[in-house]
């Protein structure tokens, strides 16, 4: 989810957060009040930063979540989960993308224009 799509979708991201600690993971960090906000990473020479709405331990493995969601900004959102993939493979983590009803459809299509069709979807 982009940043501008933040307050607008804070119960979705809540859910998901609940979801995560139902299914055993620990040391959860979330873009929200209440959790300490994961690491930021900001592209040299330019103003847009990136951060990943969870990030949670299982099993000793870090996991980046996404929270996907239609977006007036597909592009910008296609760039932060290229990056985010990217980022799981060089430390050996997992990257997972979190998506509710309704979205289903935009996210098929999106994972399609990112060849990341090989990405597994927990469905909320």
């Amino acid at each position: 989810m982009i940043q501008e799509d933040k307050a607008k979708y804070s119960d979705i991201l809540e859910n998901s957060i609940t979801y995560l600690e139902n299914r055993g993971f620990e040391n959860i960090k979330a873009d929200t009040e209440g959790y300490e906000t994961p690491k930021s990473y900001k592209k040299s020479g330019s103003t847009i930063s990136i951060t990943p709405d969870i990030v949670a331990d299982k099993e000793g493995r870090k996991h980046y979540f996404d929270i996907s969601l239609k977006s007036e900004k597909p592009n910008l959102l296609k760039s932060k989960w290229l990056f985010l993939n990217a980022l799981s493979r060089l430390k050996s983590s997992k990257f997972k993308l979190i998506t509710t009803r309704g979205h289903y459809a935009f996210t098929q299509e999106m994972l399609e224009a990112t060849n990341l069709t090989s990405k597994s979807l927990i469905k909320i």
